[in-house]
């Protein structure tokens, strides 16, 4: 083996072989410090590869992406302990293996609304990802091309929802903020539908909330941060691609207004598959299929919706239970790890989807990064499928865990 040449080098090694060691998963609530000590120790990774789990890419960001942008990405609503909760409710599930099965072939391909993908991880809507890297959701789609998986596209994207669909080389997902302008929202939906989208997922989880980190971080006071926003404050909607050709002046978005007949107005709007997403209660999860619709994303924003106290994995299990199969359920929140993945689609998610992870990757290292991400997660997500005995998607089931 050729030995260390430099003492970067040498932690890399020493990193590489305790995260393969079998006292790592030995250690319980101990082990879960030292993924995280393990991670930091390696944080000044020069390439991709050299990453051994998402985390690495969160260190490099954290020591080098601009402040503005990397606060608002990182924290959650008020003091961002659901970023927290988010994760302790994967840590609190356990696994439970199975011996002797023939698991030398691993197939974690999934199909939702006729098309195919490799894995059920899916990168999930991240508004203004220009901030992360001069090609934001460009790089992402050729990375999620690279692994076929889905890449479901921000309403505030930076880049056109024609040119991300180009880049993917297949269809993507729209996610919608709906505006105040109903004429303006009917445009982008018409528009995500011509080219070539095949589902829409209305958010509906953010309403009004707390942001206290970005808020302590004074944009007036940050040479950076005017450099960039302060010609034009706030959340302009003129530099997004989704809003050229209409006049923004007045027109927000929320859904503060909005009731249960907007799902019905979209259905009769486009012929796309409309999901609801921001649903953690078995009562709404009723009311949306009533609606009509034709998924669930379960989610709490990654944590930046409100302070519920409930991770989104306990109101998966939740609106699961409620849904019985009828129609499709993802969710997102808290997921860094291939058992994380494992424990969700274990509860009746049919995918999940990684928010911060996959912006970490496009942070440090554009669509490589991206690509390395979603790499490690597959990779992760098949040793733990050999590890419990289960040879596709269809074996994972509630027996394979305990919650």
């Amino acid at each position: 083996m050729t030995q260390p040449t430099s003492p970067l080098e040498s932690r890399r090694a020493l990193l590489r072989f305790l995260a393969g060691s079998p006292l790592v998963y030995g250690l319980g609530e101990l082990g879960f410090g030292l993924e995280q000590a393990l991670a930091q120790a390696d944080s000044l990774i020069s390439d991709p590869e050299h990453a051994v789990n998402v985390f690495d890419f969160e260190n490099y960001v954290k020591e080098n992406m601009q402040v503005g942008h990397y606060t608002y990405m990182a924290y959650g609503s008020d003091d961002s302990s659901m970023l927290a909760v988010n994760r302790e409710g994967y840590r609190k599930i356990r696994l439970r293996p199975r011996r002797l099965i023939d698991v030398s072939s691993i197939d974690m391909s999934v199909e939702l609304f006729g098309q195919r993908y490799d894995m059920p991880i899916f990168c999930a809507p991240c508004g203004a990802q220009g901030a992360f890297h001069p090609e934001g959701e460009v790089a992402v789609a050729r990375a999620a091309k690279s692994a076929n998986t889905l890449q479901i596209l921000s309403t505030v994207t930076n880049h056109s929802v024609e040119d991300v669909v180009a880049a993917r080389g297949a269809p993507v997902w729209y996610q919608l903020y709906p505006t105040t302008d109903w004429n303006l929202t009917r445009h982008q939906i018409e528009r995500a539908e011509h080219a070539g989208c095949t589902a829409l997922a209305l958010t509906v989880d953010i309403v009004a909330r707390n942001m206290e980190e970005s808020a302590r971080l004074r944009r007036h006071e940050n040479p950076a941060c005017i450099a960039c926003h302060e010609p034009n404050p706030g959340l302009d909607l003129r530099l997004k691609p989704m809003f050229d050709g209409f006049d923004t002046q007045g027109i927000g978005m929320g859904i503060g207004g909005l009731t249960w007949d907007y799902v019905d107005r979209l259905k009769d709007t486009t012929s796309m598959n409309v999901l609801v997403k921001g649903i953690v209660t078995a009562e709404d999860a009723v009311i949306a299929l009533e609606r009509g619709a034709d998924g669930i994303i379960v989610s709490n924003h990654g944590g930046r919706a409100e302070s519920s106290g409930v991770a989104s994995v306990e109101s998966l299990r939740e609106v699961v239970n409620a849904v019985q199969g009828r129609v499709p359920v993802l969710v997102d929140g808290g997921i860094r790890r291939g058992t994380d993945a494992f424990k969700a689609l274990a509860l009746g998610a049919d995918a999940v989807c990684i928010g911060r992870p996959y912006l970490w990757g496009l942070g440090a290292f554009g669509e490589a990064g991206v690509a390395r991400v979603l790499e490690i997660l597959e990779r992760e997500l098949r040793i733990v499928m050999q590890q419990m005995g289960t040879r596709n998607l269809r074996d994972i089931t509630p027996r394979s865990v305990q919650v």
